[in-house]
């Protein structure tokens, strides 16, 4: 653990909203127009308030750093004198392709933070980069193929049934029981729905039925550690529904489909197959060059074929959400999770201090 007392800031960001009733609201709830997200107001803790108990319970001295979408955030950002970033963005004024611009931003000024760096968030977020990082690692992923306004960019041959979703969200942004596709008629009224509603290409990929796994992963390079392997289980839903991790299935808790699934320890895994999905996950987790911690999405068909869908970096860090879930398995409580993110991240820089400075002499 790093022993000296840190001034760490939780950078978040918000938008479209007071700033006073900010810690009242959800971050990262869906889009439903083009390139904006809409927040919903919640009664529990958000994840910084959680997350800066557990700053103050290590000892160290926490603040808030909000950026608000304006042009002066930034520039006092470039003034702060925190010893380490807790970066929490997951856009900058609702516009979530340019998360990877903050992080960039913040290298510019040589200021510390934990979790991915920019070219790991640009690489994780356009899920098709992603898909040809990962062929050409040599990890399983389902075929794809991208649609933008009539213009088809890269094309496998792939069969239905098909999953059509937004090719630059998270969060299960833009994915419901309409995803699924079985024709060529719905195919193309899905990928017409994504280009309108979204302003994205539309990845179209071939629908993988079996088990919905993540990995959580701590650690950096060749020293990352998978956590207990956390099972989405949808094997409720209503027939016919289709088993997908729907913006409804995670986030909307009124809806028949929160109501009827939920995530635990994944059980009855043969331990061949647990490796497999273990050691997929860090094939992933090092190709996108994530670090500090993040998440690996992944199917587990009824063969045993282990298929990644999605890298997550800088994952959801609520202590009810799958990443907290893992570590508590894995026998660290919460304030630990997070005092191990803040000492992988300060390791990271204090490590390539050192690098330096032999490289100097």
């Amino acid at each position: 653990m790093i022993g000296a007392k840190l001034k760490i800031a939780l950078l978040y960001d918000v938008w479209n909203e007071d700033p006073v009733a900010a810690a009242e609201k959800e971050e990262g709830a869906p889009a439903r127009k083009p390139r904006k997200k809409v927040k919903k107001v919640k009664k529990e803790k958000t994840d910084r308030e959680e997350i800066f108990e557990a700053i103050q319970k290590l000892g160290h001295e926490p603040s808030y750093f909000e950026l608000d979408g304006r042009p002066q955030s930034l520039h006092s950002l470039s003034r702060c004198d925190a010893d380490l970033l807790f970066n929490l963005t997951e856009s900058f004024d609702g516009d979530d392709t340019k998360e990877m611009n903050v992080v960039a931003y913040v290298d510019l000024l040589g200021l510390r933070y934990t979790g991915a760096g920019p070219h790991s968030i640009f690489m994780s977020q356009d899920k098709a980069i992603a898909k040809k990082i990962f062929a050409f690692h040599n990890i399983k992923t389902p075929f794809f193929a991208t649609s933008y306004r009539g213009r088809t960019e890269h094309a496998h041959d792939i069969s239905f049934p098909l999953i059509v979703k937004p090719a630059w969200e998270d969060g299960s942004i833009g994915i419901d029981a309409g995803s699924v596709v079985k024709n060529i008629k719905e195919m193309m009224e899905r990928v017409e729905y994504i280009q309108d509603e979204f302003d994205s290409p539309a990845l179209i990929e071939e629908y993988i039925e079996g088990r919905e796994i993540y990995a959580g992963i701590l650690g950096s390079y060749e020293r990352a550690q998978v956590l207990p392997l956390v099972e989405l289980d949808l094997s409720r839903l209503p027939e016919g529904t289709p088993k997908i991790a729907s913006y409804d299935v995670k986030f909307e808790k009124n809806t028949e489909a929160y109501k009827l699934t939920k995530s635990g320890i994944a059980e009855n895994l043969d331990e061949d197959v647990r490796k497999r999905l273990e050691d997929t996950a860090l094939a992933a987790y090092r190709a996108l060059k994530l670090r500090d911690y993040g998440r690996i999405d992944m199917r587990l068909a009824p063969n045993g074929d282990v298929y990644v869908i999605e890298a997550n970096p800088n994952p959801w860090l609520a202590s009810r959400q799958e990443f907290a879930m893992a570590a508590k398995a894995s026998g660290l409580s919460y304030t630990e999770m997070i005092g191990t993110i803040i000492d992988l991240a300060m390791s990271r820089y204090l490590n390539a201090n050192l690098a330096n400075a032999a490289a100097m002499h």
